[in-house]
């Protein structure tokens, strides 16, 4: 592994192979930290997560019409294991020249790297990564598992070379819902009933327990906005396009189509008093970023 190309040299003296993964320590010990070590390092837990998160068709069209091709670039998947990003768009955008992962897991890691990630354990939030070496860097439904999620937004962009990109996706528009309070109530609601069918991480009262505790931002009243998006990216040279969406959309997104929001979410929507087809009321936000080529 070429470390000395992308490992930033301050990290060097505190960098050790565990298990093949070169690790860094981990200085934020927070609770959401932990779970998602334990979380996507279960050995069943991440497989079944590997197999059906991130990998239906509007996912791959959505993000194939944003990225393109990745062969011949250098790209960098933060918050990446088990490795769903690459697993379910290999067949479209090819071998990248170098595809890092990072993430807290080791045993995320450890799967990640099965699928052709050169897997790096650290914190997000301090990336022992250099400045401006990546063509595009990902994060997707990562920066709500993370605790600081602007320190992790800029950490990610400085990794962006001029005239490379970034782009994140998944994480929850702070506006879906107009009554936090209401809301509160309805989302969680949509627990019990993901546990009686199973749903793909609450398959078991431990599972669904781990689950939930990975995820630090995901909860009405919390998530990202375009000014959190703008007020970190623009003043390091990026124009930012943003596409606030419904998850059931593809490269239509490009013409800023959101999709449709499931029925249920519809329906809570209502009872809070946020219009579902409103710019305001999609699920998510998706954002691309290229930066400037002029520093």
């Amino acid at each position: 592994m070429q470390t000395a190309t992308y490992i930033d040299p301050k990290f060097l003296e505190t960098a050790k192979w565990e298990d093949n993964i070169l690790s860094f320590p981990i200085q934020n010990t927070s609770h959401s930290l932990t779970a998602n070590s334990y979380y996507f390092g279960h050995p069943e837990w991440a497989r079944s997560y590997l197999a059906v998160v991130h990998r239906d068709r509007n996912f791959q069209d959505r993000w194939f019409a944003v990225t393109g091709r990745w062969q011949d670039k250098v790209v960098v998947d933060i918050g990446c294991a088990p490795g769903n990003v690459y697993a379910s768009l290999r067949d479209r955008v090819g071998v990248p020249k170098l595809l890092l992962g990072v993430d807290v897991s080791p045993g995320g890691l450890a799967i990640a790297r099965e699928l052709g990630y050169e897997p790096i354990l650290a914190d997000a939030q301090a990336l022992p990564l250099q400045s401006g070496f990546a063509d595009l860097v990902v994060l997707n439904a990562a920066l709500h598992h993370c605790d600081d999620m602007a320190k992790m937004l800029s950490e990610a962009a400085r990794l962006v070379r001029p005239g490379g990109m970034l782009v994140t996706d998944q994480d929850l528009q702070q506006t879906m819902w107009r009554n936090r309070w209401i809301a509160s109530a309805i989302w969680n609601l949509r627990l019990p009933i993901y546990r009686l069918l199973k749903r793909g991480g609450h398959s078991t009262a431990e599972e669904q327990y781990w689950c939930q505790a990975t995820e630090a931002h995901h909860i009405p009243g919390d998530g990202v906005t375009a000014a959190f998006f703008c007020n970190i990216l623009e003043p390091m040279g990026f124009t930012v396009n943003l596409y606030p969406h419904n998850m059931s959309v593809g490269a239509e997104i490009l013409q800023n189509e959101r999709g449709k929001q499931s029925w249920n979410i519809r329906l809570a929507q209502r009872l809070t008093g946020r219009d579902p087809h409103s710019i305001e009321g999609a699920l998510v936000m998706m954002c691309v970023a290229r930066r400037s080529l002029v520093a």
